[in-house]
């Protein structure tokens, strides 16, 4: 960026230095709670982690070849055979003390979190609310979900039907490092409960909080052998991940999630994907302009931009853009940057150079190209090798990078709109449908403009977290970010295979007392006739 490319002053200052006494990496992370969390990997090989604070290493970690992965399912299948004969009430129950002891140990992953991370320690927060909701849910909810089911059967009263539902076996997961806690346990708890096993790979940068939930887990009552962790190269581990499970749970980019896919059908298992976004925030002429600026904080901002249905384009009504975009400027130019291990900074670290060189190049060629730079727009140094300060971008056109692709990061664009079905065209105009946000003081025209856009959830005067939050709901992408839903129904029926058993009584599904094929044909037909006269389903 050339000096007159610069921005002005943005007033975005990293948080007063820890006090003295202050906790650090080597304070959290001792030689006792590495050997603790890892005696359950399957690894004969070395590799490590670190922290996007400083970019040291944190960990020495075991890693994991294609071999140890194999011997890792098969310790997961002998274990899962007697998981799935033990009643889900007790299953349950384990998720119910996870919960309890998530939130009673609470500092604990949450120094973890923020270490592996980089974030603020209230967006790691977050994750143990979001990892509590879903224990609690599925550890009152799993026996509504999984009890057998009666069916109206083919003859009314003469065929007695029954939906079963089945463990699929052992569930292969690959884990992304954005969110480490939830979308690694969180989205095993489900299968757990099922009456799976798990094989998860989490991300090596970030697995010590996966780790760390495994451990609490088997200390709530899960057998260690059903919860395998493997870690290694993804490009090396996770194929192998894949090749073995009988169903497979990914989080990750659009690119990777389409080599999984394929892998899993090649096998003709399923898949769940969970992948990219380019989610969009709708700010209608109605809005409540300071709600609505305090709001896109929170959506764009939370986990330093590295969250799958943030918001990174924001669409505003051209009556309100320019008092919007001033009040917008100032709560982001006021945002405290920070790496203590405390409550109080508002955003952290992205989580290592990749991030920081993609959000760079599209700010850059952006600006080159252009737009204007609101606030935010440059590198931070000074507080850690990896912060970049949170950005607006104005005038912003299709042309750019920044307008199309994703950017994980702490960028955002500011659109003018002139009207409502102008704002939905354009925020539909993308291959991604993972997330969006809608801002009105009107709730029924925001349901309204909720049901016409292409995302699979929609949040009415939030960003995202009502959405996500709401678990008995399913949630998940449309078009490019993604196949099937996490929580809800969905979110554990998933995890099963359906059985259908049909029990004839009385009479057989063929021609008897006496009546001819011609005569069975005419009894049939007649039969259908009333059963459809009398509302049979």
């Amino acid at each position: 960026m050339t000096d007159a490319q610069a921005p002005e002053e943005t007033g975005t200052n990293p948080l007063a230095p820890a006090p003295e006494g202050a906790r650090t990496a080597a304070d959290v992370v001792t030689p006792e709670l590495i050997a603790q969390l890892t005696k359950g990997v399957v690894g004969s090989g070395r590799t490590a982690n670190h922290t996007p604070f400083t970019g040291e290493k944190l960990a020495d970690l075991p890693e994991s070849t294609p071999e140890d992965v194999q011997e890792a399912y098969r310790a997961a299948r002998a274990a899962q055979a007697v998981w799935a004969q033990t009643p889900v009430r007790q299953r349950a129950a384990v998720l119910l003390r996870f919960h309890d002891l998530v939130l009673e140990r609470q500092a604990e992953v949450l120094d973890l979190i923020q270490l592996e991370t980089g974030k603020a320690r209230l967006h790691a927060h977050e994750e143990v609310q979001a990892v509590a909701v879903a224990s609690r849910h599925y550890g009152r909810k799993a026996g509504f979900y999984l009890r057998p089911k009666r069916h109206t059967g083919a003859v009314p009263v003469l065929t007695k039907v029954t939906e079963l539902r089945h463990p699929r076996g052992v569930i292969g997961q690959i884990a992304p490092w954005n969110y480490p806690l939830e979308l690694s346990v969180g989205d095993a708890l489900p299968a757990f409960v099922a009456g799976n096993a798990v094989v998860m790979k989490p991300d090596t940068e970030t697995c010590l909080t996966a780790l760390w939930a495994r451990d609490l887990l088997v200390e709530a009552g899960l057998p260690a052998e059903v919860f395998q962790v493997v870690l290694g190269d993804g490009p090396v581990v996770g194929p192998e991940v894949v090749r073995h499970a009988d169903y497979v749970s990914f989080t990750g980019s659009t690119r990777t999630g389409r080599e999984v896919a394929q892998g899993a059908a090649a096998r003709l298992v399923g898949v769940s994907l969970e992948l990219g976004g380019k989610n969009a925030m709708l700010v209608l002429e109605d809005a409540d302009i300071e709600k609505a600026a305090a709001g896109a904080v929170r959506a764009c901002f939370s986990s330093a931009g590295q969250l799958c249905i943030s918001v990174e384009r924001l669409y505003v009504h051209e009556s309100i853009a320019d008092v919007f975009l001033e009040r917008f400027a100032a709560r982001t130019k006021a945002m405290r940057l920070g790496t203590s291990l405390a409550y109080g900074a508002d955003m952290g670290s992205l989580v290592g150079e990749r991030q920081l060189e993609t959000v760079a190049r599209h700010v850059e060629e952006a600006v080159a190209q252009g737009a204007r730079v609101v606030a935010g727009g440059t590198a931070r140094p000074d507080i850690g090798p990896y912060f970049y300060e949170p950005t607006i971008l104005d005038g912003v056109d299709p042309s750019m990078s920044v307008c199309e692709e994703e950017t994980f990061g702490p960028v955002v664009s500011l659109y003018r709109f002139s009207s409502e079905d102008e704002a939905v065209e354009r925020a539909n105009a993308t291959p991604y449908g993972l997330n969006s946000s809608v801002w009105t003081r009107d709730a029924r025209r925001g349901r309204d403009v909720a049901a016409r856009l292409r995302t699979g959830t929609v949040n009415v005067n939030e960003g995202y977290a009502p959405a996500y939050g709401s678990v008995q709901s399913p949630m998940g992408g449309m078009k490019d970010s993604g196949l099937g839903r996490r929580h809800g129904s969905e979110g554990i029926l998933k995890y099963t295979e359906a059985q259908t058993v049909a029990q004839q009584r009385l009479l057989p599904m063929a021609p008897s007392l006496g009546m001819d094929d011609e005569k069975y044909a005419q009894f049939m037909s007649r039969s259908l006739r009333l059963m459809k006269a009398f509302r049979f389903r």
